[in-house]
């Protein structure tokens, strides 16, 4: 494999060696040696093989399956308390196909260039975009295809090769660096009409299929594309934030917020999204975003949070566990410090999370048969819990105002304090986020920091947010 021309300087002169052979494998090691290093500076690292263990449940957006095959009624009650999600036993290949058939944002490069910039890559910076792309297509997933929907080439994707996407990641570094523009727009992502064909399941995974690839194109690398990164990016302009910035869990809530708002794609007239104020969900403003402009629209509910001081609090795992054993949770954007990812399930005190950090080819989704496999993911990751960056964004689906009724009173279960757990994460209130005049006069870019407080407001308020 020929190595990037800025590493390979250590294998041009093998022909004084006493055993080239010999001298082409340690340098190929060296080089990779230099490339891990190289990427680790930059928050990229090589792909190791996942572990599971069979002994324990593993939690994956509301849905608990156990990999162990035995007959044993206590499996069923090892699924973590409290949850509602469904129970899979015995069956990792559905686990494997369920996690492959969520939708994957990762870096890309040799795009037309980015708002404002020269840039052609999202390489290094763009992850906390990408996790939230990620999130936002899980919530289309629920709103379109439904929880149990899978994709049914999910067990045909390759595992990742690391020696390939170390190489190729260093490769795209340097033309990231040189900034090589594209030079046309890709148009517009098409809406495909669903063609009745066969018998009625047939026809109905059709449609599913159709609705699939139409929401992936929405994620599309080009200008036009509703909810891709250069809309995204200029979304960012307005809050202070430029492609090649660093871009926080809560200022992409905001920028996905506007993102979905703003989208002209007929698909998306019956969705919306709402951000949380100062860790409080106002009741009164989602059931308002639910009925406005028309009613029976889904909203899409975003609480930036911060689960610790400078560590996450080891008092909010549990708590997290709790949200994402949830079948209306389209999971958690942060992860560790300026290198995000996103949190889609968990076993025993470990995340499982989807990694954007690796760097692939640009796809024209404009084309009717686009090529699917490069936005699914074959290999979950880990992540103990004592690692997480506290400062995240949680996700849920709410379609209807009935819906949301049913959604806010579980939650405040799962939020309701314990003698241990003195405060929550965040809490809902009844009436509209202008009766409290929080926040009033924030420039958009110091949302980032999301738990300004109300002076008038007193510190025995239920609504208040206290690191512990």
């Amino acid at each position: 494999m020929t190595q990037p021309h800025l590493l390979s300087s250590a294998t041009q002169d093998t022909e004084t060696q006493p055993n080239n052979c010999f001298c082409f494998v340690f340098n190929h090691q060296l080089n990779r040696n230099i490339l891990s290093s190289l990427l680790c500076i930059l928050g990229w690292a090589l792909k190791s093989k996942t572990s599971f263990s069979r002994n324990s449940p593993v939690l994956l957006l509301g849905k608990c399956y156990h990999f162990k095959v035995e007959d044993d009624d206590s499996v069923t009650e090892a699924c973590y308390e409290g949850s509602n999600e469904d129970s899979v036993m015995g069956n990792a290949e559905a686990f494997r196909k369920d996690f492959a058939s969520r939708v994957w944002l990762t870096y890309r490069e040799e795009l037309p260039p980015l708002p404002s910039s020269t840039l052609t890559s999202d390489c290094g910076w763009g992850c906390m975009l990408r996790a939230g792309q990620m999130m936002l297509a899980q919530a289309l997933i629920l709103h379109f295809l439904g929880r149990d929907w899978t994709w049914s080439e999910a067990m045909t994707l390759q595992p990742l090769d690391t020696e390939t996407w170390t190489t190729t990641a260093a490769k795209r570094l340097v033309a990231s660096l040189q900034g090589s523009p594209r030079p046309s727009d890709q148009g517009s992502p098409p809406m495909h009409q669903a063609q009745a064909r066969g018998s009625a399941e047939e026809a109905d995974a059709h449609l599913k299929e159709m609705y699939h690839r139409t929401l992936v194109s929405w994620f599309g690398d080009s200008p036009s594309a509703h909810l891709g990164l250069h809309r995204l990016v200029r979304m960012g302009l307005t809050m202070g934030k430029q492609a090649g910035d660093w871009y926080g869990p809560a200022v992409v809530a905001h920028i996905l917020k506007k993102a979905v708002e703003e989208a002209t794609d007929p698909g998306l007239a019956g969705i919306t999204a709402y951000v949380s104020q100062d860790c409080t969900v106002y009741s009164a403003d989602v059931i308002d975003s639910h009925r406005a402009p028309r009613a029976g629209r889904a909203v899409i509910i975003l609480i930036p949070v911060r689960l610790g001081g400078e560590k996450t609090n080891p008092d909010y795992f549990n708590f997290a566990k709790s949200i994402l054993s949830l079948e209306y949770c389209i999971g958690i954007i942060g992860g560790k410090p300026k290198q995000a990812c996103y949190f889609v399930g968990f076993q025993d005190d470990s995340l499982i999370y989807m990694d954007p950090h690796y760097c692939q080819s640009f796809v024209d989704v404009s084309t009717s048969d686009f090529p699917l496999q490069s936005y699914h993911c074959p290999s979950p990751k880990k992540m103990p819990f004592s690692k997480m960056d506290p400062s995240c964004t949680i996700g849920f689906y709410s379609r209807s105002a009935q819906d949301y009724e049913r959604i806010s009173q579980e939650l405040s279960k799962v939020l309701q304090p314990s003698a241990r757990d003195k405060y929550p994460a965040f809490t809902f209130m009844q009436g509209h986020g202008r009766d409290y005049d929080l926040s009033a006069g924030l420039t958009p870019e110091k949302r980032e920091w999301p738990f300004i407080r109300d002076p008038r407001r007193t510190a025995t308020t239920t609504g208040d947010f206290v690191l512990l």
